[in-house]
C-alpha cells in the first residue's frame, strides 16, 4: 500500500492537482486520496481535486483548478483580461466560454460565470496558458477584447473600452487582428468608433 500512496503523492508532485480518474487509470484506488488526506500528505483543494499542502499557488490558482476539473472550457472575458493584466477589475467569479449546446460545468468553488461560444467561435484565437503546472485553455488578447464588447451587456462597455485601450496602448495587439476578431464576434460596427480614435 505504500508504494501507490508514493506513487500519488508523485503524481500530485508532477500534474500540480489530481483527481479520483486519474488514479483510475493508473490502477489504483481512490479511497487511497482520503487516506493521504487524513495523514496530511494531500489536502482536497475542491470536490474531486487534491494536490501537495505546499504547493505553490499562484494569483491565478483558480483557474489552473477550473482546468483541471473542466479542461475543455475556454477562461474569457474578465478571467482572461485579468491574468492578460488588461483590467482594474478583480472578478470574484470564474468567467468560461463552452458550446452552444454542452451541458454547464458546476462547482463548489471557485464561482463560474458561463457564457456560450458558437463552434466557429470556441476555436479562434484560442491559447495554452500554463498556471502552476496546469494547461488553462483562454482567449487571446485581440479575442478577448472582441469578446468584450461582444458581451457588453453583461461585463459593461466601460470595461471593454478599457480593455482596448489598455491592450493598445500595451502593443498587445495590432489593428488588422483586432478587426478581424471584431468580425468573427460580429461587433466590427460597434467597435469601429472605438477603434479609430486609437489611430
Amino acid at each position: 500500500m505504500e508504494t501507490s500512496h508514493q506513487i500519488i503523492l508523485d503524481l500530485a508532485a508532477r500534474h500540480g492537482l489530481i483527481r479520483p480518474r486519474d488514479l483510475d487509470a493508473l490502477g489504483l484506488p481512490s479511497i487511497a486520496l482520503t487516506r493521504l488526506v487524513r495523514q496530511g500528505l494531500l489536502t482536497r483543494v475542491g470536490r474531486g481535486l487534491y494536490a501537495l499542502p505546499d504547493r505553490n499557488v499562484s494569483e491565478h490558482g483558480t483557474l489552473a483548478e477550473v482546468a483541471r476539473k473542466h479542461p475543455q472550457a475556454i477562461v474569457c472575458l474578465l478571467s482572461a483580461l485579468r491574468v492578460h493584466d488588461l483590467t482594474t477589475q478583480s472578478p470574484f467569479e470564474v468567467w468560461l466560454a463552452i458550446p452552444n449546446k454542452a451541458r454547464a460545468p458546476k462547482m463548489d468553488y471557485p464561482p463560474l460565470r458561463i457564457v456560450r461560444f458558437s463552434s466557429a467561435t470556441l476555436t479562434e484565437g484560442i491559447e495554452e496558458h500554463q498556471i502552476d503546472g496546469i494547461p488553462v485553455r483562454m482567449t487571446n488578447v485581440a479575442r478577448t477584447v472582441a469578446d468584450c464588447f461582444k458581451f457588453r451587456s453583461k461585463i459593461g462597455l466601460d470595461v471593454a473600452i478599457e480593455a482596448l485601450h489598455e491592450a493598445w496602448r500595451a502593443k498587445r495587439l495590432s489593428m488588422d487582428e483586432l478587426w478581424h476578431y471584431a468580425t468573427l464576434c460580429r461587433v466590427a460596427n460597434v467597435m469601429r468608433p472605438f477603434m479609430e480614435s486609437l489611430s
